[in-house]
């Protein structure tokens, strides 16, 4: 009788004992790292609202600007590991700490998505002596310190690409330096400077529209946006140690957030960005598109990190030393 009022009392509190509660429970929030508008909100604001379907939930994106996108990721790394707030970036944090502009990095995330890159390419001035790569190579060395390269500072992509294209070939010029992307395309295009490193997405309007030339896509292979322009491992084949590189959109969780949450929004954001709306911005705008999470999206975080940190470090723009930081020589 004592064993089966024991076995009877354990039932009842089994079954007064309330459901787990499934994620999400509640609305998450979207931390964009970067202003209403640019590249990086624009690619979270379109794949997000199906994401939201399959999660049965809303997701409020607030954009969290400053300090090359370390306000929204300190923002996002302060806060409980549950899943509830996103960090939608770019791929500025994987070079916070050797450019000594934080402690923090993607690995102190989860990856969540990776969903697109985009194609690095070089842009010149249509009065530019030259129309490929090779003969900007040369006219650079018979001219040293006579052709003027745009830069939006350490660490932006003009700085990275340049900083890739002087560990292959010498290329004696004067880098100018502008507040971002914007302002140094209209420096090139009004003749201040003589050639810039860009993104594809953001230059080929002015490349279609003949304001500018381009004269080399950094990839493995030409673009279909742009299949005339050669790809520069055609003339130099060393640079395809780097390849394919250039920045990225990526969608992120606090290390330590629940396997279930984890898994759930990951299901959401990889069928958000196989919608074939999503998927046609991207193609417009030049965009890779990858959509990897996981261990595939890890690797393909620590390789960025690691190509990305030596180029800067070997070209005299990086504060701390990759090797003291654990990062490996790629």
């Amino acid at each position: 009788m004592k064993h089966l009022l024991i076995g009877a009392v354990a039932a009842l509190s089994l079954t007064a004992m309330p459901a787990l509660a499934e994620f999400p429970e509640n609305d998450l929030q979207g931390v964009i790292q970067w202003g209403a508008g640019g590249s990086t909100d624009v690619v979270m604001r379109a794949v997000t609202p199906h994401a939201e379907e399959v999660l049965g939930a809303s997701v409020v994106l607030t954009n969290r600007t400053g300090g090359v996108g370390a306000i929204a990721t300190k923002f996002v790394q302060v806060q409980d590991a549950d899943g509830y707030t996103l960090l939608m970036g770019a791929e500025n944090p994987q070079l916070y700490k050797v450019m000594g502009l934080g402690d923090v990095d993607y690995g102190d995330f989860i990856p969540i998505s990776i969903l697109a890159r985009g194609v690095p390419l070089i842009v010149a001035n249509t009065d530019a002596p030259f129309n490929t790569f090779k003969e900007m190579v040369e006219y650079v060395q018979a001219h040293p310190g006579e052709i003027k390269i745009g830069s939006t500072g350490p660490g932006g992509v003009p700085s990275v690409v340049t900083a890739m294209l002087a560990s292959q070939v010498e290329l004696p010029m004067t880098a100018v330096p502008y507040d971002g992307d914007g302002p140094a395309q209209t420096a090139l295009m009004g003749g201040a400077i003589n050639v810039l490193p860009a993104v594809l997405g953001a230059a080929i309007e002015n490349v279609k529209a003949g304001r500018v030339k381009a004269i080399a896509i950094i990839d493995t292979e030409r673009n279909p946006l742009l299949p005339d322009v050669p790809a520069i491992v055609e003339d130099y084949p060393d640079f395809a140690r780097y390849l394919p590189w250039g920045p990225f959109f990526g969608i992120f969780v606090k290390d330590g957030t629940p396997e279930e949450a984890v898994t759930k929004l990951q299901a959401a954001f990889k069928e958000s960005a196989e919608q074939p709306g999503f998927k046609s911005l991207m193609d417009e705008r030049g965009f890779v598109q990858m959509n990897i999470s996981g261990a595939e999206a890890e690797e393909f975080l620590n390789r960025w990190q690691s190509v990305t940190s030596w180029l800067v470090f070997d070209a005299g723009i990086a504060k701390a030393s990759p090797e003291e930081l654990g990062i490996p020589r790629p």
